[in-house]
């Protein structure tokens, strides 16, 4: 599901359980890539993915200091958990994610 800039605080808050907000660009191959992956690695995990184009969302990309792409933030019962980074590989997604999720939330960047 596609965030725009006026909606992105508003609706992570009101999601219950995990979300994934992927930002991304629309020419950026690695973006797409993770796109793909994500789902597939975490679909039994994520309850929701969320993806922001900071093409359009350049107000909340600024406000996060998003300057590599993509960026994967984990979120738990609309609050900002963790950044998730990790080699683009299914099983080394899930299992990052799974440990962070394990771990105390981060402070929001």
């Amino acid at each position: 599901m596609r965030l725009g800039e006026g909606e992105f605080h508003a609706r992570l808050a009101a999601t219950a359980g995990v979300a994934i907000a992927l930002f991304t660009a629309p020419h950026c191959g690695a973006c797409r890539a993770w796109k793909r992956l994500l789902p597939d690695a975490l679909g039994d995990v994520v309850q929701v993915f969320y993806e922001i184009d900071v093409s359009e969302a350049t107000g909340v990309a600024r406000g996060f200091d998003i300057f590599h792409l993509p960026t994967i933030y984990l979120y738990r019962d609309g609050r900002f958990h963790a950044e998730l980074q990790c080699p683009a590989q299914a099983g080394t997604i899930r299992e990052t994610a799974l440990h962070l999720l394990h771990r105390p939330a981060q402070e929001e960047p």
